[in-house]
């Protein structure tokens, strides 16, 4: 089935069959595929590094050596007719696959070089070797369109120890000018530091003396700079202190003034309080009070009214109750004298009959009298002779006998003899 295929710009992509007469490659972009009459291919452009070991290789002089280097190759897109020779090579083939045919193109030419120089070019001229097997192999790679970006020696050793051998002497003689050098330098250090030394101690005495001076100088000028600072120094605090003073003194009246302010304002708001209580005392106390006093004033005039009303009528009513009870008085005084008037007559008509009425109608109120102490008597011991009465009759026999002492009483009291004037009035 037909369709689009891409590839990424570290990649290329060739399609070989019907409508090419040679192969269409592309390196980062896409193409038509027809699957069924054409064939697809991929190429990695991805930089491989590969590792070049050619071991136990004889150098000129029959010293064998080995070799160790790195190399990084890729496959040359920029031109077409290398890129078309490395999808005739590699089409289709892993960066692991590359890698290894040119590692060992690599490693065959690194291996013929070698057998051209002794071991001390390749030792000491790394650089010119390298240099030799960068020409020799770029040109056969490139043929197979890959390009070599780089190669460089890694490691040279060998397994015999020659070029252990190869550097005592050159070791000996360095070690040698150095001990030489070592000592030399010991001794010009010696001098140097000796020489350093004085130069030192003169610096240091020299520095001493300009110190000295220094300080003598400083100090002299700062006696007069204290002087003249100092003086300064009180001037300014007088001069600070009385601008000090000056601003206190109009931050105390700019203070007094502000709590005049605020006491002006507050004494406005105290009127105004003073006149809001006033009114809220008018409107809450006063004038319900006056209200009250009027209203308590008309209930006190009413009440004394009523009572002025009242002590009139209870005047008047004992007026009339006085003038009733005078005429009855002068009535029942009119009745007793008019009585008393006729009793009068009748005494003096009957006189002695008359008391002895009067006596008489006493004499039940007399009695009762004398037998009053009986009643408040519980108990009643009565004692009699051999001839005497005993019990009740004895106790009613004494009363009878108080009574029966009356008239005699009455004689002696009034002169009247009763028994002479009850006989007079049977007579009668």
């Amino acid at each position: 089935m037909a369709g689009f295929y891409t590839c990424g710009p570290n990649e290329a992509l060739i399609v070989s069959g019907c409508c090419h007469a040679k192969p269409k490659m592309v390196v980062g972009g896409r193409l038509l595929v027809f699957p069924c009459v054409q064939k697809i291919g991929r190429l990695p452009l991805n930089v491989i590094t590969t590792k070049i070991v050619t071991k136990q290789v004889y150098t000129a002089l029959g010293v064998p050596i080995n070799v160790t280097g790195t190399a990084q190759i890729k496959i040359h897109s920029k031109e077409k007719k290398s890129l078309m020779s490395a999808a005739e090579l590699f089409m289709n083939r892993t960066a692991m696959q590359i890698n290894k045919i040119c590692s060992e193109t690599l490693e065959g030419h690194q291996r013929a070089i070698m057998g051209t120089m002794t071991v001390e070019d390749i030792y000491k001229n790394r650089a010119a070797f390298s240099e030799q097997v960068l020409q020799v192999a770029s040109t056969d790679l490139m043929s197979m369109g890959i390009r070599v970006i780089s190669y460089t020696i890694n490691e040279v050793t060998d397994e015999e120890g020659y070029l252990k051998a190869l550097g005592k002497p050159r070791t000996a003689e360095v070690k040698r000018d150095a001990d030489i050098g070592n000592a030399e330098a010991k001794r010009d250090a010696g001098i140097e530091e000796a020489r350093a030394n004085q130069r030192n101690m003169e610096a240091v005495y020299a520095n001493k003396i300009t110190t000295a001076q220094a300080q003598r100088d400083y100090l002299l000028k700062k006696a007069i700079y204290d002087e003249e600072t100092f003086t300064k120094k009180a001037v300014s605090e007088l001069a600070y202190e009385l601008q000090s003073a000056k601003t206190q003194q109009r931050i105390k009246e700019e203070t007094m003034q502000i709590k005049v302010v605020e006491r002006q304002k507050q004494i406005a708001i105290q009127e105004q309080e003073i006149t809001r209580k006033q009114r809220e005392l008018d409107a809450q106390v006063i004038k319900p009070a006056e209200a009250e006093a009027y209203k308590i004033e008309m209930l006190a005039e009413a009440e004394r009214n009523k009572r002025v009303i009242e002590a009139e009528a209870r005047a008047e009513a004992i007026r009339l109750k006085a003038e009733a009870q005078a005429f009855a008085i002068e009535a029942k005084a009119k009745a007793e004298a008019e009585q008393m008037a006729k009793k009068a007559d009748a005494w003096n008509e009957y006189k002695d009959a008359a008391m002895v009425d009067m006596i008489l109608q006493q004499l039940p109120k007399i009695a009762a009298e004398v037998a009053a102490p009986l009643q408040n008597v519980n108990k009643i011991t009565l004692v009699a002779g051999p001839n005497g009465e005993v019990g009740a009759a004895k106790l009613t026999g004494e009363v009878l006998e108080i009574v029966r002492r009356l008239p005699k009483v009455i004689e002696e009291i009034t002169g009247v003899d009763m028994s002479k004037a009850m006989k007079i009035s049977t007579r009668a």
